[in-house]
């Protein structure tokens, strides 16, 4: 298998665009000196920012284009007017063509999630695609989906999800058979809608021999890394995911403002300003940023808009990662392997 991977980048998407796309590419290339880069966007712009970053000297080319999708942009408008022309299109279809491995954009999900579906297409076997994440747990990490790609969902799709998310574990988590658990509102077997309870019913039927069923998790399950992967539908995932950021905001607030309100607090700050520093960087969530668009004929990663280059960064890692150690494949296998979901 060659260590080579080039990765297509949406370089006007997100809040900020190329001053945080390129920078972002060149920490990641500093950490995967096999990178290379397929920059879209405007040239003019672009061009000056990678001239000035050595670490990217050699790495990239860069594809003109001067249309962009707005973050507040409709995805059926999104579609109608970037098909074909915008930064956003374009680093998708570089991968439908197979000139890169995977892409990378920081802008508008709901377009980049509609363009993907119809510029790549869903894998066989697959009812609609999911979006996962990396959880952070006191154990390490966890893979949780859907968290925001789809509102509402059967069992099968429940399933397909497990078997998805499996997938990823395996590559990210280095994981050789993942426990997955579904997200429940309670741990008993009667709790839970109808679409929850026939999925577990199906994962406990189904022979699985690349992943484990473990059975209902709480939302507390969440952030004790009780499974390597968390199954539920998007409106749920997207909402918990967003709780658990602006928790991980609210703790660092009244942290800071717990050390500073007295003399001792602070001496005792200086004392544990190293303990603080780790805390402090499990909870970054630029640490654990991008989500990865499963179930697609290609690898897409979404990147938070509001992200700085370090976070970015992040995005461009989990992409390498997915692309070296082939998702794609590995998808395919388990999904061949799982009778419940298997291809006709």
């Amino acid at each position: 298998m060659s260590n080579r991977v080039c990765i297509s980048l949406d370089a006007m998407g997100g809040d900020h665009g190329p001053s945080t796309v390129v920078p972002g590419a060149a920490i990641a290339r500093e950490r995967h000196p096999e990178t290379t880069f397929l920059m879209f966007g405007d040239e003019a712009v672009v061009r000056p920012l990678v001239e000035a970053e050595p670490r990217l000297n050699g790495a990239v080319e860069i594809r003109h284009t001067t249309m962009s999708i707005a973050m507040d942009e409709k995805p059926s408008q999104a579609v109608r007017t970037g098909r074909g022309k915008s930064s956003m299109w374009r680093a998708i279809q570089a991968v439908k063509d197979g000139e890169a491995q995977a892409a990378v954009s920081a802008g508008n999900t709901g377009a980049l999630m509609a363009m993907s579906k119809i510029c790549l297409k869903t894998m066989a076997g697959i009812e609609r695609p999911a979006i996962a994440c990396l959880w952070p747990t006191v154990r390490g990490e966890s893979v949780v989906l859907d968290v925001g790609a789809t509102i509402g969902t059967d069992a099968e799709h429940l399933v397909e999800m497990a078997v998805m998310g499996s997938a990823m574990a395996r590559i990210v988590l280095d994981i050789e058979k993942p426990t997955v658990g579904l997200l429940n509102v309670g741990t008993e077997e009667m709790k839970g809608n109808e679409a929850v309870k026939e999925a577990a019913r199906l994962l406990r039927e189904t022979e699985l021999s690349n992943f484990s069923y473990f059975g209902f998790v709480e939302g507390s399950d969440l952030g004790k890394g009780t499974t390597d992967v968390v199954v539920t539908e998007g409106f749920t995932g997207n909402i918990a995911l967003k709780t658990a950021e602006g928790t991980a905001k609210q703790i660092g607030t009244y942290l800071r403002s717990a050390m500073s309100r007295t003399l001792s607090a602070k001496i005792g700050y200086f004392f544990a300003r190293s303990a603080f520093s780790a805390l402090r960087e499990k909870m970054n969530p630029s640490r654990a940023n991008g989500g990865v668009f499963l179930g697609l004929e290609g690898i897409v990663i979404k990147s938070h808009g509001s992200e700085n280059a370090q976070g970015f960064a992040a995005a461009v890692d989990l992409a390498h990662d997915m692309a070296r150690y082939d998702l794609m494949r590995t998808t395919r296998e388990m999904l061949e392997h799982t009778p419940a979901v298997a291809p006709v």
